[in-house]
Parts: structure tokens; C-alpha cells; sequence
């Protein structure tokens, strides 16, 4: 049996024999030396475990049973010292010797430490392992100044995890930018505005020059070049690493920065193979995750002696680990001679996005405040992929074609499987996919245990969810364990949907203030789900038009092209020769290029310029027709079928049923969209068992169903009950709607509300206690009242009219 040595117990090292066994039943002996004592933990997460936000164990990739369970010896707590080439052994610090027939050096890097006066006082540490978590964690402890030297992207995680444990931190930095390697000066700016506003202090274009001790020899002052002090009974030094290759030097393996490979890994000495931030390759050396995991992919391929796989390199992104922060760079982001930026800017809201741009070839990005569409730059960039014909809306995303309650799930259903999504652990989408059928799994933590997605950085947690869910539909579950609505709040949208239903809020930034949202103003996520709910818990409250999806505050879906698509209601699918004539003018009027008809009985006009919508707007006013609401988290449309008054088949009058419910609904704001649908008879024309609620005519009445979905996963409805009149159906359909906007949670259809809550549920509040019913339909039609006012009428007649006028230069 071959004799396999590996020297370091990192995430790099251990991944390599991870990869090995995948490709191969071949058996080795492995033998592993970690100089911790520890199994295999995730080094990247050390930030959340300083912020409490994770325990080590939760961190913990690899326990000591892996390895016995892989027949793996593991030597902890256990140092080589030497590398005999000659002999193929290598000595540890006790002197004992283990021989190989290849050698794995995973070393990784060690914490570079300013050489100035004082740098080993106590209370002086780097941050690159457990122990010195722990012992950040103790010195909170018992002091208060906590000083980090170094303000790129792991001196700030570390300072938001001092902060955390309630130290008072200060962040003292060489330049006048924070995270120059990463942003730009715009984002450097506005980030460190941010982190400002946590209670973070700054020292920016300092250098620190000694560090003063006190009487018990522990640090208790730094001194700066300027002759300036500052008080410090602690400092993290986090101004970089360095490849740890003294031991491959020491061993005459030629080392420049780092241990020197080739694209095999392989050191030169055939012998022996090098991995991680030891090394150096192609003359760079790496310290983000991702490239090492790509290097121990091919490592193992050539350990395994099937001699195929290079290592060319890696274009690598980064995202910042603070809790509430979005922040992504990936690439060349300073640009070239020959580049340009695009970029996009709101700085009152916080929002920053520049993609550099060489030959119509994205070639770097940087984002603030809205990262959504971070890993979709980042393929693009990956793949070369020309970007000519798409570049004007380049910066709006992904995820803003079509409708804005499904666009970031339609984003990665239009995704290749091809496509990475997990840059860290090399994971496409077809992987994950794959994984899903293949062995039925339901919740992020399954996923992570089958495909290793999401179980690195976790800066790609959201696009994995969003793929679960795109793939699931219905049946996604979440982890089991409390998720925050978003970065800003720690708190979970179910806590902030009854929070706000037990209380009396006039504005998003009250619930903001009074829940302690760490960002005042809110983000993307978080203020279009407050404003819902404090529109459906109040009827009187002001809509907040800021916190609503670009869809709604234009009244229109955006298509890929910029243009919008308008969709005129039509009460229960009927129509007339005045409204069609309308639609015809308009659409001669403003060379609207295509009308369609949709599957809710509509037609819907694509290619609206934005600066047009007010005037189809007023047209189509003219000729009687209001707001179809096809954008919006709100009453869709109401299908119906000919019923008895064409069809010899039909039981009831089906079509002026659903006129009379499209009248009574239009204009309501749900936590999703909301479709609804009659058929005059049981064969069900109108497909009304697939709707949020259907409504099904029979000889003694109507039967009355929910929960229905005809997207991408297929859910019949379930019967809630039979019912004998119209005055009846109308009741249940504004009770049922009501205890919807009330009880679900914000972009949360009805088919999984029902599948979360139970059937039991809605029948107990509905059908059982007949007064709740009448209550809950009583505050429908009050909620109605302000509701029903025709958007496209006041946009046309002025109201927000800056809204859509053309931006020149």
C-alpha cells in the first residue's frame, strides 16, 4: 500500500485527500500532522465564531471520526520539523520519523507581525487560528481598548467580532481606503461610513511605530510615527499573511514567496506536492478558499496517479463577513488603460455597484449595499462572455427581467448547470441539482452534506437557497435552525410579522428604531417585507412607494430589454369593442411593437418606453380600462369560463361571478400574487383547482378551494368547503383573502402558507367560527376602500411624474 504523508491539517490539505478518495477505490496509507488539536475546521468562519455567531463545532468540517472512519492516522498537537528527500521520511518534534512514498505539504500561512518594539508583549496577537479567537475572546473579558492594526478584510472581521464581544474597538490603517486589495475608493467610502455607524473607531493613514507595555509587561499603548498614543490592552495584528514554506526551504525544495509548483502541484521533487497558501504558482500566491479547494482537486487527480487535471490559476471574488454588510469585489476592479466603468450610485441609500469593462469583456466588479447579483458578474467575467448587447442594463441585474417576486428564483433557473455556484468548493449547479433528485434532499443543511455548496465562506448561501427553492418549489424547507430576515436585524420574519401586528407603526424606520435594526435605513430585503406588513396590519398606514420592488414603483414588469410590459384589467376575462379599439389605438399611438394574450384572459402590450407608460396610461384611462396589476404582490386576475350562460354544460352563472370578485378584490396587496378562478361546472374550465382560490360550480352551489399553484411546482387546491349562494362565496373569498395578507409571511404564496400552516387552520377560521369569518371579511372591504384607487389614473394624471422622465447628460 502506498504511503501517503500529508503535513498540515488544513482546510486545503484535507480537502486534497477528501478529493482522492472520490476518484479512486485504491487504498493508501495516509498519515496527517496538524499542529492543532483539532480535527479539520472551516479557518474562514473563525470570524463568526469571534462574533458569536457560531460555535467551533459548527465549524467543524472534518471531526476526529472522519478520520478513523476513512482509515486516516492523524497526529495532533504535532509539528514536522525536517523533510529527509534522500530517505523519503519526515521527523517530527520528538524526534520519531515516518517514511513516504509521496509527500503532501499543506502548511498554509502564518500571520505576519510587525516588527516593531513591544511586538510580543502580551495582549499581542495575530488572528489565524482557534487559539487566537479564544484568546480574544478571554481579553474581552477582563479589558475594554481592543486596537486592530490592519483595515483590509480580515482586520474588519475581526474588529466586528471584538466589537460583538463588547470590547470598544478602534481600527488603525496604513492607507486613507479600508480594504484597498478589494474596493475601490467609492466603496472603501461608503463602507467606512457604515462601520462607523456600528460604533467602529478609525485611525486611517497611521503607522504605528512601538507598542508600550505596562508594569506586568501587557501591552497598554501604541505610538505612532506622529508621536501620538492611543490607549490598547489589546492589539490584532491582521496586516496580511505570509506562505508558510520554511520547512520545504529548510529541505532544499525550491521556495521564491512560497513553495514553487507546477499546474500538477507538484514541488521539484517528483516526490512531493504542495497545496494551499504555501504555495506559489505560476508566480502568485493565494488566500482566499476557493483556488485552494481547485488546487486539491487536481493534487489528488495526480496523486492518484491518473495524470490528467492542470491548475492554470484562479479569478478569485471576496465578500466580507460582517453580519448586515454586503459587500462583494471580485477581479480586476481598478481597470486598465483601455477599460471603462459602469457604475450605478445612491449614496443616501447605500447602494454602490461598478463592473469594469475591457473589449465588452467584464474583467472586475465591485458592489455595496445590493450584492444579489455579485455571482452572475462573477460567471460572466469567468466566462469571457461578451456582454455588447446587453451592456445598457447591465447594472440592473439579473434578477430585475420579468417578475420581481420571482426574478432572483427565475435567475438561477435560467442558470447553465454548468454555472458555479459555489466558487469555494467548485460546485455547479447541475451538481446541485443533481444532488436534489437524485437523493431527495429538502433543506440547505442536506444539501451542504451531499455537495459541500454553501459549507465554506457562505458568502453563496442566498443563490444555493434560491436554487433549493427554484428546484423544490413548494416543498423547499429551510434549515431548521432561526434565519434572520436579512443582515440588518438579527430578528426572523415570522418575529417581525408579529411584532409589527402587536404594535401601531407609521413608518418603516419606527419598526427599524424600536426592533434595533444594525442598518437605520434598511436594505433591499428588508424594507419592501416591513412595508407590507405594516400595510395589511394597518389600513390607514402610508404606503412607502422607496420600499417596494422596481416593478411596483413603476406600475409596470421591466423587461430585458428596459422596456416595461402593460397589462389592462379585464373583469373576469370579459371585454368590450370600446376597450379593444382602445388598446388598438394605443398601441398604434405609441408603436408598441407586440400584444399578447395571456393565460389570465388579458392582452398584454410589450415594449413600453418608460417615459411613454404615463401617456398609455391616460389612453387607456380614457377608453375605461385601469391597472391589470400584473406587477405586483396583489390581486392578479379572476379566470373565468363561458358558464351557463353560453355553455350547455354549465351549472352557474361563472362569469359574472368573477366579475363581481375581481371588483371586490382589484387593487389588494398580498404577501404574493393572488390569482383566483371560476368554472361553471365540474369539468373546470377555467383550471380554478390550481389558483390561490377556486371556485367551482355545482348543481346546489358552489365548492370552494385553496392553496393552489400552477407555477413551478404544481399544487391542486384543497376543498374547503361547499357553499350554497353568491353572497356566500364572496364572504369566504374576502375572509380567506384577508387571513392571508394577515397570518402569511411577505412573498410567501398561498401553497406553501397552507402546506406551513395546515388546511386544519384556515378551515377552523374560516368555516368554523362564522363570526371570525364575517370579522376577517368586514376588514377586507376596509382595507379595500384605500386600496382600490387606479395607480396608472394618478401617475397619468402627475402624481410621482420625476418617476419617468428621461435621464440626459
Amino acid at each position: 500500500m502506498k504511503k501517503i504523508v500529508l503535513i498540515g491539517n488544513g482546510m486545503a490539505g484535507v480537502r486534497t485527500l477528501e478529493e482522492l478518495f472520490k476518484i479512486t477505490e485504491e487504498k493508501f496509507d495516509i498519515t496527517v500532522f496538524g499542529s492543532e488539536p483539532y480535527g479539520n475546521y472551516n479557518r474562514i468562519m473563525l470570524s463568526p465564531v469571534l462574533a458569536d455567531e457560531k460555535t467551533i463545532d459548527e465549524i467543524m468540517i472534518n471531526d476526529l471520526d472522519w478520520y478513523k472512519d476513512n482509515d486516516v492516522t492523524l497526529h495532533t498537537d504535532c509539528t514536522i520539523t525536517s523533510i529527509d528527500r534522500s530517505k523519503k521520511k519526515v521527523v517530527d518534534g520528538k524526534g520519531n520519523t515516518y517514511e513516504y512514498d509521496k509527500l503532501l505539504i499543506a502548511t498554509g500561512s502564518n500571520p505576519f507581525i510587525l516588527p516593531i518594539e513591544g511586538h510580543d508583549l502580551n495582549g499581542v496577537i495575530g488572528f489565524r487560528d482557534i487559539a487566537d479567537v479564544d484568546q480574544m475572546i478571554d481579553a474581552a473579558k477582563n479589558h475594554k481598548n481592543a486596537v486592530v492594526i490592519g483595515g483590509g478584510l480580515l482586520g474588519l472581521e475581526a474588529a466586528n467580532g471584538l466589537m460583538k464581544q463588547g470590547m470598544t474597538v478602534t481600527v488603525v490603517h496604513l492607507l486613507d481606503d479600508l480594504m484597498e486589495m478589494q474596493l475601490d475608493s467609492t466603496a472603501s467610502q461608503m463602507l467606512l461610513m457604515s462601520l462607523k455607524e456600528r460604533g467602529m473607531d478609525f485611525k486611517l493613514q497611521a503607522q504605528t511605530q512601538k507598542l508600550i507595555a505596562d508594569d506586568n509587561g501587557r501591552v497598554k499603548q501604541i505610538e505612532f510615527a506622529d508621536a501620538t498614543t492611543m490607549d490598547a490592552d489589546l492589539v490584532v495584528m491582521a496586516v496580511g499573511i505570509r506562505p508558510n514554506f520554511a520547512l520545504a526551504q529548510e529541505s532544499g525544495l525550491h521556495c521564491e514567496r512560497g513553495i514553487v509548483v507546477n499546474d500538477t502541484m507538484q514541488t521539484y521533487d517528483p516526490s512531493i506536492y504542495a497545496v494551499g497558501e504555501c504555495i506559489q504558482h505560476r508566480g502568485l500566491c493565494y488566500g482566499l478558499v476557493a483556488p485552494l479547494f481547485e488546487q486539491a482537486k487536481v493534487c489528488a487527480n495526480h496523486l492518484a496517479e491518473y495524470g490528467i487535471g492542470m491548475y492554470e490559476g484562479s479569478i478569485t471574488s471576496t465578500k466580507l463577513k460582517v453580519t448586515g454588510i454586503d459587500l462583494f469585489s471580485a477581479g480586476n476592479f481598478k481597470g486598465t488603460e483601455n477599460s471603462e466603468d459602469l457604475v450605478f450610485q445612491d449614496a443616501a441609500k447605500g447602494v454602490y455597484k461598478k463592473i469594469v469593462i475591457e473589449n465588452d469583456i467584464i474583467i472586475g466588479s465591485v458592489m455595496y449595499g445590493d450584492t444579489i447579483d455579485g455571482s452572475w458578474y462573477f460567471q460572466l467575467m469567468k466566462d469571457e462572455n461578451n456582454i455588447a448587447d446587453m451592456r445598457d442594463r447591465l447594472l440592473f441585474g439579473q434578477a430585475h427581467v420579468g417578475d420581481s417576486g420571482h426574478g432572483a428564483i427565475d435567475m438561477v433557473a435560467a442558470m447553465d448547470n454548468s454555472a458555479e455556484i459555489c466558487g469555494c468548493n467548485g460546485v455547479c449547479k447541475g451538481d446541485i441539482v443533481k444532488a436534489i433528485d437524485e437523493h431527495g434532499l429538502f433543506t440547505l443543511e442536506e444539501v451542504r452534506a451531499h455537495t459541500k455548496a454553501s459549507s465554506s465562506c457562505g458568502s453563496c448561501t442566498g443563490l444555493v437557497e434560491q436554487l433549493i427553492a427554484s428546484t423544490l418549489g413548494g416543498e423547499y424547507s429551510e434549515s431548521p435552525q432561526k434565519k434572520p430576515l436579512c443582515g440588518c436585524t438579527e430578528h426572523t420574519k415570522q418575529e417581525v410579522h408579529d411584532f409589527i401586528f402587536d404594535h401601531d407603526f407609521e413608518t418603516v424606520f419606527e419598526v427599524f428604531a424600536k426592533m434595533g435594526w444594525e442598518n437605520v435605513d434598511g436594505c433591499h430585503v428588508c424594507r419592501p417585507e416591513v412595508n407590507y406588513y405594516l400595510l395589511a396590519a394597518n389600513p390607514d398606514y402610508v404606503d412607502d412607494p422607496q420600499s417596494r420592488f422596481i416593478n411596483e414603483r413603476a406600475h409596470g414588469n421591466i423587461q430585458k430589454d428596459g422596456t416595461y410590459s402593460v397589462v389592462p384589467r379585464m373583469w373576469g376575462g370579459v371585454t368590450t369593442p370600446t376597450e379593444l379599439r382602445t388598446i388598438a389605438d394605443v398601441v398604434d399611438k405609441f408603436n408598441i411593437p407586440t400584444m399578447k394574450v395571456t393565460g389570465g384572459q388579458r392582452i398584454d402590450l410589450f415594449g413600453v418606453t418608460k417615459e411613454d407608460l404615463p401617456k398609455v396610461w391616460k389612453d387607456l384611462n380614457a377608453g375605461g380600462l385601469v391597472s391589470g396589476h400584473a406587477y405586483g404582490k396583489s390581486l392578479r386576475t379572476v379566470k373565468t369560463c363561458a358558464g351557463s350562460t353560453w355553455c350547455r354544460f354549465g351549472t352557474q352563472d361563472s362569469i359574472a361571478m368573477g366579475i363581481k370578485l375581481e371588483q371586490m378584490t382589484w387593487g389588494s396587496w398580498m404577501p404574493h400574487k393572488f390569482k383566483l378562478a371560476v368554472s361553471g361546472c365540474p369539468r373546470n374550465c377555467a383550471e380554478a383547482t390550481i389558483k390561490d382560490f377556486g371556485v367551482v360550480a355545482v348543481q346546489s352551489g358552489w365548492e370552494l378551494h385553496v392553496g393552489g399553484n400552477g407555477g413551478i411546482k404544481v399544487r391542486v387546491t384543497d376543498l374547503l368547503t361547499r357553499v350554497e349562494t353568491e353572497e356566500d362565496v364572496i364572504e369566504y373569498v374576502g375572509a380567506y383573502c384577508q387571513l392571508y395578507r394577515e397570518d402569511a409571511l411577505y412573498l410567501e404564496r398561498t401553497a406553501p402558507w397552507i402546506d406551513r400552516v395546515g388546511l386544519s387552520f384556515v378551515t377552523e377560521q374560516l368555516v368554523d367560527d362564522e363570526e371570525n369569518r364575517k370579522a376577517l371579511h368586514a376588514r377586507f372591504l376596509v382595507s379595500q376602500e384605500k386600496s382600490q384607487d387606479d395607480p396608472w389614473k394618478e401617475r397619468a394624471e402627475g402624481a410621482q411624474s420625476h418617476q419617468f422622465e428621461v435621464i440626459t447628460q
